[in-house]
């Protein structure tokens, strides 16, 4: 985890469902670069089994939303598709995941990909794609909230640090993080 204080990193938690590496790496890029929509609905299901598996965890969380791509995103808006995955497998309507096509997080604008970039590059475009968010849900309704942003891979945590602290700045409360998979540890 970040050493920096909860107030500067913006997030309380992040939680990794496995490690990024070997079957889970490759089939996460099997969605996210060749569009094998396929994996969304499992890794849909992952989310909620973990969820259903750390009801302390889930305790309070007012909002379950993804941290979203860009609607010109090719070949796969992947982390929409996988929410929209994850509200189908939540038979039971126990988590406050938004329904397909109804993200409460939106991204209107392209901005610079992280991937392969220095860490330095990596905080430049997460700060660029914080600031082309856009929270579709009713005014007044982030104030004082908790929560739950999911991503897929977690690297450096400079897009959810910056995401996390935009969005405490409109007014959350708390935001935990949730990730199909961290990179291991190196150092």
């Amino acid at each position: 985890m970040c050493a920096l204080p909860e107030a500067e990193r913006g997030f309380s938690r992040v939680d990794a469902v496995a490690m990024y590496s070997g079957a889970l790496r490759d089939k996460i890029h099997k969605l996210k670069y060749e569009g094998k929509s396929g994996w969304a609905m499992i890794f849909g299901r992952l989310l909620v089994g973990w969820m259903e598996s750390h009801p302390g965890q889930m305790q309070g969380v007012d909002y379950v939303v993804g941290n979203p791509t860009h609607a010109s995103r090719q070949p796969i808006q992947h982390i929409e598709a996988i929410m929209d995955a994850a509200y189908t497998e939540d038979v039971t309507r126990a988590f406050p995941l938004s329904p397909p096509g109804a993200h409460l997080l939106v991204k209107h604008t392209e901005t610079p990909r992280s991937a392969s970039r220095t860490l330095d590059g990596k905080r430049a475009a997460a700060a660029a794609h914080a600031a082309a968010l856009t929270w579709t849900g009713k005014a007044g309704d982030i104030k004082g909230a908790t929560i739950l942003l999911v991503d897929d891979v977690f690297t450096s945590g400079s897009q959810l640090q910056h995401l996390a602290l935009r969005l405490r700045a409109a007014g959350a409360a708390d935001i935990h993080g949730l990730v199909l998979a961290r990179v291991p540890w190196s150092g």
